[in-house]
């Protein structure tokens, strides 16, 4: 048996153990996102139509990246709940199962996005001058999907597994080799031809091959915990349909966001091309300050796998203890930090005061809900990771569907994009609070259900 597959999620100080899983996560997430922001800071440099072009790619991105962590949250939570329970055979024969689907719906979602790649712009409020740009860019990442999307779900099972040390890892390289090829392909530098955008689309392409193939030779070489991917069809079927189980609602859950970013996107388009390459801008660094708790979610769900199956329920309520006053802390420093230096983070990726307006006043007010979409973001992993995916997909369809949108479009009615900001942070606030009882709740249901009398 791999001693890869052991249960070392359920033993050791809950504090202890998710700080010694997530730092490691914080690096190689800072990492893993800073390729937008470094995209956009050398794609800045080719100027405002080049950024807003960049900009308009992001919804779209964020749909298919949404999709890859939904199938891996599914994989997260069906591997480590396997390994609580002490089944590693199954644990091994789910990873397998997942990462053929993984290939087979990335090769799939990959065509569809570029063949109606121009329908799908258009929509998004782009001008036609625009579009020459966003092919120029996306033809190529279109073709990446599968790089995007099966890496994601091999490296949550090394989450599911604890081992959450050898993904950061990953994760640092990719992005230092991202950073360095970005602008050798951007601008023609040593050599190189100048690609200027679809520069930016090829450093990332090569790169997640690389990630690929590192995540794969980690897993089959060195952990030896796949199986044999030729079995049975109803055992394949099987294991699919245990992932899915997690999986589509937390696919769900992942897409509804940039969806809301991509109605967002159109709805600023209104304010002109400079007000979209400022939200771009903001969006580009919110999720660098959000990465700690990117980094607790992306723990959490195993956790809260393990030690359910196993029974700890102690632990699991310790840990949503510790998950909380995380989240209020940090989401309060990162806003002082913001409110002080946004406009100074603005100007590192344009010289336009327009954009640059927008960027500062979003990282301003936006913010100030940082702490409780925090807690949304781990409440959600907590509840994939115990294979209970609906609330999840409940409390993000309400935080965008019920109230975001809504309150979005009244607000920017009487406010403009102020109001857009600020429904963005009551939303968040409220939706956070909301989610925090439903898991303490549901908790308390499973410990009064094992524990009858």
């Amino acid at each position: 048996m791999s001693s890869a597959m052991q249960a070392t999620l359920t033993q050791g100080s809950v504090g202890k153990t998710l700080r010694e899983m997530a730092a490691p996560m914080v690096i190689g997430l800072l990492a893993m996102m800073s390729f937008n922001a470094v995209d956009t800071f050398f794609v800045g440099q080719l100027g405002e139509d080049a950024l807003a072009a960049m900009s308009f790619t992001f919804p779209v991105v964020m749909v298919y990246t949404s999709l890859a962590i939904g199938l891996g949250a599914g994989t997260s939570s069906c591997v480590a709940r396997a390994i609580g329970s002490g089944d590693q055979e199954t644990a091994k024969r789910l990873l397998t199962d997942v990462l053929t689907i993984a290939f087979l719906l990335s090769v799939i979602f990959g065509f569809l996005g570029w063949w109606f790649m121009e329908p799908i712009f258009y929509a998004l409020g782009a001008s036609e001058k625009l579009i020459p740009l966003i092919r120029e860019y996306m033809d190529i990442w279109f073709l990446g999907v599968p790089m995007v999307i099966m890496p994601m779900a091999a490296m949550a099972g090394l989450r599911a597994m604890g081992l959450s040390k050898l993904q950061g890892v990953l994760m640092g390289v990719s992005a230092l080799a991202n950073g360095l090829l970005d602008p050798l392909l951007i601008f023609g530098l040593w050599g190189f031809p100048r690609l200027e955008l679809a520069g930016a689309a090829w450093a990332s392409f090569i790169v997640r091959v690389g990630v690929l193939l590192a995540v794969a030779h980690i897993l089959i070489v060195r952990l030896q915990v796949l199986a044999s991917p030729f079995v049975a069809m109803q055992k394949l079927v099987a294991s699919w349909r245990e992932v899915f189980h997690v999986a589509l609602p937390a696919m769900g859950t992942n897409v509804i966001i940039p969806l809301a970013s991509a109605i967002v996107v159109a709805m600023v388009a209104s304010y002109g091309e400079a007000a979209v390459a400022g939200l771009g801008v903001a969006l580009r660094v919110e999720p660098i300050v959000l990465i700690c708790f990117y980094a607790l979610s992306a723990v959490m769900g195993p956790f809260f796998g393990q030690n359910l199956s196993a029974s700890a329920i102690d632990r699991v309520r310790e840990a949503q203890r510790v998950a909380m006053r995380f989240c209020l802390g940090m989401g309060l420093a990162v806003a002082v930090l913001l409110a002080v230096g946004g406009e100074w983070l603005a100007g590192l990726f344009s010289d336009s005061p327009e954009v640059i307006a927008v960027a500062k006043d979003y990282l301003l007010l936006v913010p100030i809900s940082y702490g409780c979409y925090g807690m949304v973001m781990y409440i959600n992993a907590a509840f994939n990771g115990i294979g209970k995916p609906m609330p999840g997909l409940v409390i993000s369809s309400l935080r965008v569907l019920g109230l975001y949108l809504p309150l979005a479009w009244v607000a920017m009615e009487f406010w403009g994009l102020t109001g857009l900001f600020v429904a963005t942070a009551a939303t968040n606030i409220v939706v956070g609070l909301l989610g925090y009882f439903w898991l303490r709740r549901h908790v308390d249901e499973i410990a009064e259900s094992q524990c009858p009398g």
